[in-house]
């Protein structure tokens, strides 16, 4: 898929909770198609010790209005940097990046599952897979209230389920402990992003009851384009970059 580098308009910065803000940019030309899933890579110009630009899912995409918009969780200088921006300033972004998510069957049942920063994905894949909101579920997991971002967006598109480890909101505990998930079965497609760990534990479930499951990979990526080496992933097809392999996995691809 073609890949293309502008100066993109920040239209909008909104401050979603204590560390996680909405960007939205816009292009003068047109955007390429992008699939769910997939990434850009940002050039964090205002921060004087980021030499390489910095990766983030994309949350959603305005065709008609030519915007993207991501969701940056404020994880260390770059991102924090990123968060001060002013609308009206322009950014450099390489976009689209990487592969996308497995675009579901008309009848399947879906479960999207999102922890953390991993929630962004999950919100396009739900407006743009184009099965109506019955048939996708959406499961949002975080430490607590205020750490869950407001998933109003998300409900014209699924339904959605909550779990927080401090039962703050929705379910206590895990998203592998909410009661949506007690069932893999009922699932046709599973896919998840957020920490390792919560991406280890889903696929180890799904395989136990042969559930199809996509995994956003999180790993570090500096250049985009598979040239650093900082991405790479053990798979069963050997050592693979995640920022041109994937991030997108089947986990039955990956040496878990």
């Amino acid at each position: 898929m073609k890949k293309t580098i502008r100066d993109l308009l920040l239209i909008e910065n909104t401050q979603l909770n204590k560390d996680n803000f909405r960007l939205t940019f816009e292009s003068s030309d047109p955007l390429p198609a992008i699939r769910a899933g997939q990434f850009v890579n940002v050039e964090v110009s205002q921060s004087t010790d980021t030499f390489l630009r910095r990766p983030f899912s994309i949350l959603d995409v305005d065709n008609v209005n030519n915007r993207i918009s991501l969701l940056i969780k404020i994880l260390g200088r770059a991102s924090k940097v990123l968060t001060t921006y002013k609308e009206g300033e322009t950014v450099s972004i390489i976009f689209p990046l990487g592969n996308g998510f497995t675009i579901p069957d008309q009848e399947d049942n879906i479960l999207l599952i999102g922890g953390g920063s991993g929630v962004a994905p999950m919100f396009n894949i739900a407006k743009t897979c184009g099965l109506p909101p019955s048939q996708i579920h959406i499961l949002l997991g975080a430490r607590s209230a205020d750490d869950h971002i407001d998933s109003s967006d998300y409900e014209q598109y699924a339904n959605i389920y909550r779990a927080s480890e401090d039962a703050t909101v929705g379910e206590k505990g895990f998203v592998t402990n909410h009661s949506i998930y007690n069932d893999l079965s009922k699932f046709d497609k599973v896919y998840t992003c957020g920490p390792e760990s919560m991406m280890r534990a889903i696929a180890k479930d799904t395989s136990k009851v042969d559930v199809f499951c996509e995994v956003s990979l999180e790993n570090m990526m500096a250049c985009g384009f598979g040239v650093c080496l900082c991405c790479v992933e053990k798979t069963k097809k050997g050592n693979q970059c995640v920022c041109t392999e994937g991030p997108v996995f089947n986990v039955n691809e990956l040496s878990w």
